[in-house]
C-alpha cells in the first residue's frame, strides 16, 4: 500500500491534471500547484471584452483516452461533460476559390474528394485512409499508451505479426513525399500535409508516420460547448472527488532535492512543501533551463533552437464575418505550402501568406450564429519568444496578411480593427516559461525524433515529468496520456517501498 505517500504536481494541464487523478486513486496524498487563476494550461480562454474564447487547443479527440481516465476513477465521462460528435471534421479553403469538407463519414468525404479533385484522388484517399488506421493501430499500444520504447525495443512490442506493418509506417521517408503515392491535386497534399502542424513539425521534414493523425480524426472528433476549458474543468472536479488539494495563483519558484532525492518544492511565498515525489508538467525544457533549480537541472536533456516545434501567433475577437459559410473548424490555405515552413524553421520568419486557421466556436452542432460570433484566428510562427522583441512580431502587418489570406478564400472579417488580444511567441514563452513559445515542445522532425522526447523518469530520483512536451508527445489526449504514464510510472517505483 502506499498510503501516507505524498506527491506534489506542478502545473494544472491536461498532463498534470491526468497524473493527479491516478495517484490519488492510489491512495497517494496529492497536491496540484498551478501559477494560473485556473487550470488547463494551454487549454485557456481569454476574453476579448466581451466573450470568453478558447485561445489554445480547439481539436478534442481520442475520447477514450479520457474516458480511462474517468472510469479508473468510478467516474464517467459522458455523465461529466457534454461532448457533440461533429458531423464535419473541417472545412478547407483555397485562395483560387475552391473548398472541401472532410467528415466523420469516409463515404462522404471521398464523394467530396472525387468531385472536388478526381476520381483517383478519392482512390487515394482511401489507401490513404488504410495507411494511417494501420500506423494508428500498430502505434497506439506499443508506443502512445505505453512508456517510452527505445527504437530497438519497439520491434519487440509490436511482435512478429505486426513487425511488417511496423516498417510499412515509413519513418525513413516524409510526410509530404509520402503524400504524392496517394494525391495528384496539391490542394490535397496541403491538406493532409497539415496534420503534421498538430505535432509542432513541417511536413517536408516530419516521418510519414504520422499520417495516423488523420485516422484520429476520423475516428472522431467533438465540439465541447463550453469550450475546452470545460474539459480542465471536468478533470478537476475528478480529482477533487478523489481528494486531490489544488492550490492556484501560486507558483514553484524551485523542487528541491535532499541527500540526492527530491524533498519537495520551495512556493514564491518562501513555503516549503515537503513531497516523496514531484511531477514537473510544464515545459520539460524549463528543468533544463534550471528555471525549477540548479540541483535538478542536469535531469532534462536542453532543448536545441533547431529542435523546437512551432509557435504561432493568435487573434481572439468577437466579429462577424462575410462570404464564406465557416464551420466549427475552418483552414485558408493560399499557394507555396512549403514556402511556409521554410521561412519558420530555416529563416525563423512568418510568410507574408500563411495558412490560417479559424476556429468558430458558436458553430456547435451546426448552429449559425444571425450576429458577432467568437473566433480564434490562427498561424504558424517561429518559436523564438526567449530571444525576438515586439518589433520582430508586427501584429498589424500579420493580421493584414492572415485576413487576406481569408480574404482571398472569400471570407472577410468585418471588424474594422484588429483585435486586441493577440498573443506571440513572446506571449507565449511568458505564459509557459523555457518554452520559447512553442506550443508543442519539440519537433517531431527525422525518424528518431519520437524516440529522444523526455519520459516520465528522470535521471534525479524522484522527479517524475509529465505533459505534452514529454512521450508520447503534444496534443491534449497525449498529454493527458503522458500524466497518465507518469501515475503509472511512479506507482511501479514506490510499490512496495
Amino acid at each position: 500500500m502506499t498510503q501516507g505517500r505524498t506527491a506534489i504536481v506542478v502545473g494544472a494541464g491536461a498532463g498534470g491534471l491526468a497524473t493527479a487523478v491516478d495517484l490519488a486513486v492510489a491512495n497517494w496524498d496529492v497536491t496540484v500547484i498551478e501559477a494560473s487563476s485556473h487550470a488547463g494550461g494551454k487549454m485557456r480562454q481569454v476574453n476579448d471584452g466581451q466573450n470568453a474564447i478558447d485561445a489554445g487547443p480547439t481539436v478534442f479527440t481520442m475520447r477514450w483516452v479520457f474516458e480511462q481516465l474517468f472510469a479508473n476513477a468510478n467516474g464517467s465521462f459522458d455523465t461529466a461533460l457534454e461532448a457533440v460528435p461533429a458531423q464535419i471534421l473541417a472545412r478547407h479553403g483555397w485562395s483560387d476559390g475552391s473548398q472541401l469538407d472532410l467528415y466523420t463519414d469516409h463515404t462522404a468525404s471521398r464523394a467530396a474528394i472525387a468531385a472536388f479533385a478526381s476520381e483517383a484522388d478519392a482512390s487515394g484517399f482511401d489507401s490513404f485512409c488504410q495507411r494511417a488506421e494501420s500506423n494508428y493501430r500498430v502505434l497506439r499500444d506499443s508506443f502512445m499508451a505505453a512508456q517510452q520504447p527505445s527504437m530497438l525495443s519497439l520491434p519487440g512490442r509490436v511482435g512478429l505479426r505486426q513487425l511488417p506493418d511496423l516498417i510499412a509506417t515509413r519513418p525513413d521517408t516524409t510526410l509530404w513525399r509520402a503524400l504524392d503515392r496517394y494525391f495528384s491535386d496539391p490542394r490535397l497534399k496541403q491538406l493532409f500535409g497539415r496534420y503534421a502542424t498538430y505535432v509542432g513539425s513541417s511536413p517536408m521534414l516530419c516521418p510519414a508516420t504520422l499520417m495516423l493523425i488523420a485516422h484520429v480524426e476520423q475516428e472522431g472528433v467533438w465540439q465541447l460547448p463550453g469550450g475546452m476549458q470545460s474539459l480542465a474543468d471536468a478533470m478537476v472536479s475528478l480529482g477533487r472527488r478523489c481528494n486531490v488539494d489544488y492550490r492556484f495563483d501560486t507558483q514553484v519558484t524551485s523542487i528541491d532535492t535532499q541527500s540526492g532525492s527530491i524533498s519537495g518544492v520551495t512556493l514564491n511565498t518562501s513555503e516549503q512543501l515537503k513531497a516523496d515525489v514531484v511531477v514537473f508538467a510544464g515545459d520539460c525544457n524549463a528543468v533544463a533551463e534550471g528555471l525549477l533549480g540548479e540541483s535538478i537541472k542536469a535531469s532534462v536533456k536542453p532543448r536545441q533552437v533547431t529542435q523546437r516545434g512551432l509557435s504561432a501567433v493568435t487573434w481572439c475577437l468577437t466579429t462577424e464575418t462575410e462570404g464564406f459559410d465557416l464551420e466549427y473548424h475552418n483552414v485558408f490555405f493560399d499557394e507555396n505550402y512549403p514556402s511556409e515552413f521554410d521561412a519558420i524553421f530555416t529563416e525563423q520568419s512568418i510568410t507574408q501568406r500563411p495558412t490560417v486557421y479559424v476556429c468558430a466556436q458558436d458553430r456547435v452542432d451546426g448552429h449559425k450564429p444571425t450576429g458577432p460570433e467568437r473566433l480564434l484566428i490562427l498561424i504558424n510562427a517561429p518559436a523564438i519568444g526567449d530571444t525576438a522583441t515586439p518589433s520582430d512580431f508586427d501584429h498589424s502587418a500579420l493580421w493584414q496578411a492572415a485576413t487576406a489570406v481569408m480574404a482571398r478564400s472569400g471570407c472577410r472579417v468585418t471588424a474594422s480593427e484588429m483585435p486586441a488580444v493577440v498573443t506571440d511567441p513572446i506571449g507565449f514563452h511568458a505564459l509557459f516559461p523555457g518554452s520559447a513559445g512553442s506550443l508543442y515542445g519539440g519537433s517531431s522532425h527525422g525518424m528518431l525524433a519520437s524516440f529522444t522526447r523526455a519520459s516520465a523518469r528522470t535521471k534525479q530520483r524522484g522527479l517524475y515529468l509529465a505533459g505534452g512536451t514529454v512521450h508520447p508527445g503534444p496534443g491534449v489526449p497525449m498529454a493527458t496520456l503522458s500524466g497518465r504514464l507518469a501515475a503509472e510510472a511512479i506507482i511501479q517505483d514506490y510499490a512496495g517501498k
